[in-house]
């Protein structure tokens, strides 16, 4: 078998609803909807049903789901469990995905979107080369405590220079 860099499909983010998450999603990131929300029962008999349970185990019931795609045909799956919890805090520390990151030239314009749809800016916007590439990056966060990074260029751009 060869080996060759896989592609990246999808990301599943957990929100506290479904609605709200995809509306600031559409009209912050520009991203759209290819399945609208639908909820998905717990059940042995569909393919849906069966997947969940080998996932999630018995007795989860139902959740909502919307799966969007983003401009680089990326896909975000969206989940709303009827039990979840926002985290007390930003638990960067802890085993697991804790942000994922989008690419945007304008990146001012791109944050104050996000704070004026209910988000937060978690730092001051940064050049990672100072007087030498015009390379940005910022942590915001989603309405929902959902951290994400800005990038102004592609991670590969970001990358090559080398150590920081």
């Amino acid at each position: 078998m060869t080996d060759y860099p896989k592609t990246f499909s999808h990301i599943g983010l957990s929100v506290p609803d479904v609605e709200k998450a995809v509306e600031f999603y559409e009209k912050v990131m520009g991203w759209y909807t290819i399945m609208k929300p639908t909820v998905v029962h717990e059940e042995s008999d569909s393919a849906i049903g069966k997947m969940c349970i080998d996932v999630f185990g018995e007795g989860w019931g139902s959740f909502k789901i919307a799966h969007v795609s983003t401009g680089d045909k990326i896909g975000i799956e969206m989940f709303e469990f009827k039990n979840n919890e926002k985290p007390k805090d930003f638990e960067y520390w802890k085993t697991g995905t804790f942000h994922f990151c989008v690419q945007d030239p304008n990146i001012e314009e791109l944050v104050k979107k996000i704070v004026a749809h209910g988000g937060k800016q978690r730092m001051p916007i940064r050049e990672y080369y100072p007087n030498e590439k015009p390379y940005k990056m910022v942590y915001v966060e989603d309405p929902f405590g959902l951290v994400f990074e800005i990038y102004t260029h592609s991670y590969e751009l970001t990358y090559s220079q080398g150590a920081y």
